[in-house]
């Protein structure tokens, strides 16, 4: 058991981290409910939406550790407040896309840099650079929690504004509220050399630290179970809404699904935080990929009504984000704050990987064979490989050859 550092936690960066995780989160985890409108409005099929979403999430993954690195090196406000400007623009963009391209440009290429920039890899960076070892996942749960409740605001809000003014000037509202980042960046300004644990850091160039984590076996177990996280949690995200329809669900439990998984999804991160603080974070990740299948499993096979739908999204809330604090944690722990958020980002680049196959295969699928049991099942097998690679993870750091009067 790991006792929690007595230095206060440095509040004001955690604040202002947490709401930008918020804003940042909130709008994508409702693009779902754009789906079924838009394409009423454009005669687009769902592949056509599918492939923008899928697009997002890989640009996403792949902005992650160049952003992660940027703000490594540049600072992190800088980085945060790109985010809120591209965030703007993507949505605007989305707003007033008369053919797939400029959805896909919008929706998929600028919104997915702009989480990039904005996501938790680079808030979380900043945490770990102003917090005690101990204290790290309690942090990064809140941040997680942060974000979960973006999903949870941004659930309702999306469909009220899509009820009361459409799909498209509820874009642009949405928009408008991202300008809000780089307001709340500035608390976050300093870069990896800079914080209170800047002195007890491991000095490497980028080449050694890139050099270092693909040659340690943990770090690309870790890389390639979260993997799993991102195929299973988009999928859900993309097409959760619209697969409720398919089965005759009225649509309203669509939002109270989504916005229960955002509420017991703070929960969970926050939970997580706590839970990872104090025991094996790779046997605690590896049990909630276990609980994901097992909650997928039961839900398929047992009949499917309002009040399944509402058991399920409690679950999966309680597992859906509770993988961010302590996969996080593992890359601290192995090594070090230096390059957290270029290393981190890389992990999220396989989560991303897995988002974007997650949000494609649910619209090409489903378009091809007229359901999305396929992707389900798909999923659950994710799941149970993601339990298995866990497993042998050390939570240690990296062993290192230190030059004498370093």
């Amino acid at each position: 058991m790991v006792t929690t550092a007595r230095t206060p936690l440095p509040w004001l960066i955690i604040v202002s981290g947490s709401l930008i995780a918020l804003l940042t989160f909130g709008p994508r985890s409702a693009m779902g409910f754009f789906q079924l409108p838009m394409l009423a409005d454009t005669g687009w099929d769902r592949s056509t939406f599918a492939l923008a979403m899928a697009l997002q999430n890989l640009c996403w993954g792949l902005g992650q550790p160049f952003f992660g690195a940027l703000a490594d090196k540049y600072g992190t406000a800088r980085i945060l407040t790109l985010s809120g400007i591209l965030y703007a623009g993507g949505l605007l963009l989305m707003a007033n896309a008369g053919s797939p391209i400029w959805l896909h440009i919008g929706g998929g290429v600028l919104i997915g840099l702009a989480i990039a920039a904005g996501s938790f890899g680079v808030v979380l960076s900043a945490f770990a650079r102003n917090v005690s070892p101990e204290q790290r996942s309690l942090a990064f749960g809140i941040g997680t929690a942060a974000g979960s409740a973006g999903m949870f605001l941004f659930a309702p809000l999306s469909q009220a504004l899509i009820s009361s003014f459409g799909w498209s000037d509820s874009l642009v509202y949405m928009g408008a509220l991202m300008l809000i980042v780089p307001l709340l960046a500035y608390p976050l300004r300093g870069n990896a050399n800079s914080g209170s644990q800047s002195q007890s850091q491991f000095k490497q160039s980028v080449g050694e630290a890139l050099k270092e984590a693909f040659g340690h076996k943990s770090y690309l177990l870790l890389t390639s179970g979260f993997f799993v996280c991102g195929f299973q949690g988009a999928f859900i995200t993309a097409h959760f809404p619209a697969y409720l329809g398919d089965i005759g669900i009225d649509a309203r439990y669509a939002v109270i699904a989504m916005a229960l998984i955002g509420f017991f999804n703070i929960i969970g991160s926050l939970a997580s935080g706590v839970i990872g603080q104090r025991y094996s974070k790779p046997y605690f990740l590896a049990l909630i990929y276990l609980a994901r299948s097992a909650a997928v499993t039961l839900f398929l096979l047992l009949p499917q009504s309002p009040t399944s739908v509402i058991l399920f999204a409690i679950v999966m809330g309680l597992l859906w984000l509770s993988t961010v604090p302590p996969t996080n944690a593992l890359v601290a722990i192995m090594f070090g704050t230096r390059h957290l958020g270029l290393l981190g980002g890389l992990v999220f680049l396989s989560h991303q990987i897995g988002s974007f196959l997650g949000v494609w295969m649910g619209g090409y699928l489903y378009d091809r064979l007229g359901s999305y049991d396929s992707v389900w099942w798909f999923g659950v097998a994710l799941g149970i490989f993601a339990a298995i690679v866990h497993w042998p993870i050390r939570e240690k750091p990296v062993e290192r050859t230190i030059p004498v009067g370093a």
